[in-house]
């Protein structure tokens, strides 16, 4: 037993009355960008890595201030 036209139609009318057409067109306009963003990522994986490396911060230590106040509010 195979799956017939009128099946597929019943199925895709009852999709339509639940979900109603605005969530369903948003939706696939989701899945479209996220198909846009993969194939963008995809294209040129190389420069991203160049630029992912020249905005990293080499200064980790930048609240030891706070740390060392924290240290002395417990030991009063």
């Amino acid at each position: 037993m195979s799956i017939g036209f009128w099946q597929i139609a019943i199925v895709v009318v009852l999709v339509v009355l639940l979900f109603g057409r605005g969530k369903i067109s948003d939706l696939m306009g989701d899945v479209a960008k996220g198909i846009k963003s993969f194939k963008k990522g995809m294209k040129d994986p190389t420069q991203e890595n160049i630029n992912t490396d020249t905005n990293t911060n080499t200064d980790t230590n930048t609240n030891t201030d706070t740390d060392t106040d924290k240290d002395s509010n417990l030991n009063k």
